[in-house]
């Protein structure tokens, strides 16, 4: 065991109001991705904008807009190495230093190039943050408040988009260019206070045991549970950890993403779904889009703004219950409920623009404000709470990486169909996305195993593996001895090719994704994690 902290701890904060503080500076980092996806929404129809940029076509706004997450997408590849070269709290700051320049060049541009140029460089920015964040959280977090930080995170993200609509909105008025340079340049006020803030937060105790700053990462964790230096829970955490990296070191095996493919395809398959399901259940559809949805029902010019931003308001809203429902109901009740509801609202929003009466304009604003407090308290935080959760420390960077990855390539796809479709489809679009919803819930009910309480260092028992590693391990003790025991003459028995002991047929779904057949079998290693 590492010498435990002196009591005089490094940070002021500890406990609780460490814990808590730490989240709310870290959701920053999904405030700057949330408030740069909405912002342009109602920079580029401002009459300023437009005649600056001489009257951009569709295909010039879509580029501006688009190219965002290009960026995102290539850096959220690129965000587990560099996560796991540098630590979280580098990565935070390298990504809101990025974030911070691009904002500065989209403020100054001198035309479309110049645009696109800061676009692509926020977009970096977006790619590293929106990956580390979360990985950032689930590792300072405790199992019976990591769903409710983890959903905090991402209210602060609803905020952000909130705030960039309302932004837009009230600078619509001012006539001149800073109607569009001022909601610009606020990303770069955000984003100075993020890089700032992250040179005094602690890093993640994990990352630090797992590069053996044993000493840093036992202080961090005291901090965590109230500063004493002695605290037992402290110190169990820790030597579980640290148990944890030895066991994976002596393992063997490198930490690619071939290993983490091989070894863990389920879990980086589930990760990957419910960051793609997260974007074809058709949120890009409304916040992308919101101000052209609301005008195809009626709401015109700044009417349409407006309606997006009160719109806005009730999206928050309905981030602030999972806060505590997470952590009771669990992973799994939310995702089906948040499917079902969103598919329903998708589909009467359809249902109400095909009919086109008198009341359209209203029933499809109570319509879309329905579907975004579903979305908002189910598939729109827990496909960031998830993918960290259930990925092991050893590749849980890499995993994150390319479940973010598949949220910027499903957001860049979305956003590019959406107008397109629009046109050619018009109302089906909508009943579209509620399929999509469909069949989210029936891929959450047959795979998806419950994480809900679970400390990130046993979450291999939700997924059966330390039950198959047992009983591989025993079958070669047992193939071992009697290779010693027959003569020399007698065939001998592979220890690396287990008779595979019978039971219940596995179909093919479950076959392709390597799912456990005793996915429900977890019991709680240790005492008082709830």
């Amino acid at each position: 065991m590492v010498e435990a902290a002196a009591p005089g701890s490094r940070h002021r904060l500890v406990g609780q109001p460490l814990l808590y503080a730490i989240s709310v500076f870290a959701s920053l980092g999904v405030f700057l991705f949330g408030y740069d996806q909405g912002v342009m929404s109602g920079v580029i129809t401002g009459p300023h904008f437009r005649k600056f940029f001489n009257s951009p076509d569709a295909i010039s706004l879509g580029t501006m807009v688009a190219v965002l997450e290009v960026g995102a997408f290539i850096t959220s590849l690129a965000a587990g190495r560099v996560g796991d070269m540098i630590g979280r709290r580098g990565t935070l700051f390298i990504g809101a230093v990025i974030f911070t320049v691009g904002g500065a060049v989209q403020t100054f541009t001198l035309g479309f190039k110049t645009m696109v140029l800061g676009r692509v460089i926020s977009g970096f920015g977006v790619g590293l943050l929106s990956t580390i964040v979360p990985i950032y959280q689930s590792e300072i977090s405790p199992p019976n408040h990591r769903g409710a930080l983890a959903c905090m995170e991402f209210t602060g993200n609803i905020f952000g988009y909130a705030s960039s609509v309302w932004v837009d909105y009230f600078c619509s008025f001012i006539d001149s260019d800073m109607s569009w340079r001022i909601p610009l340049f606020i990303q770069c006020i955000i984003g100075a206070i993020l890089a700032a803030g992250s040179l005094v937060m602690p890093e993640s105790p994990r990352w630090l045991i797992d590069v053996d700053r044993d000493a840093e990462g036992m202080r961090v964790l005291v901090d965590l549970h109230g500063g004493d230096p002695e605290d037992v829970i402290a110190k169990a955490e820790y030597q579980e950890i640290k148990d944890r990296v030895i066991q994976e070191r002596e393992s063997g095996e490198a930490r690619s993403y071939a290993v983490m493919w091989k070894k863990y395809k389920r879990r980086v398959l589930l990760a990957m779904s419910s960051q793609a399901f997260a974007q074809l259940n058709g949120i890009n559809v409304i916040s992308y889009y919101a101000p052209r949805v609301f005008e195809e029902a009626g709401w015109l010019g700044r009417d349409a703004i407006l309606m997006t931003g009160i719109n806005s308001i009730f999206y928050i809203a309905s981030t602030v219950p999972t806060w505590w429902l997470v952590d009771r109901w669990g992973r799994r009740p939310i995702l089906l409920s948040g499917a079902v509801l969103t598919g329903i609202s998708l589909a009467a929003t359809g249902w109400w623009m095909y009919i086109d009466v008198p009341e359209t304009p209203r029933a499809v604003v109570v319509c879309v404000i329905i579907y975004n407090a579903s979305f908002g308290y189910s598939w729109g935080p827990l496909p960031w709470l998830y993918p960290p959760e259930i990925m092991p420390l050893t590749v849980r960077a890499k995993g994150v990486s390319l479940s973010t990855a598949t949220n910027w390539a499903f957001n860049f796809l979305v956003g590019e169909a959406t107008p397109i479709l629009q046109e050619l489809i018009e109302w089906r679009l909508y009943p579209m996305h509620g399929m999509f919803c469909a069949c989210s819930f029936v891929v959450v009910y047959f795979l998806y195993p419950e994480t809900r309480g679970v400390p990130l260092e046993e979450m291999d028992a939700v997924f059966g593996e330390e039950e198959l590693e047992e009983a591989l391990d025993n079958e070669s003790e047992r193939a071992s001895l009697v290779n010693s025991i027959l003569p020399t003459n007698h065939q001998s028995i592979s220890p690396t090719r287990p008779k595979r002991s019978p039971g219940p047929r596995r179909g093919w779904v479950s076959r392709l994704i390597g799912q456990s057949d005793n996915r429900a079998s977890y019991e709680p290693i240790r005492d008082g994690e709830e």
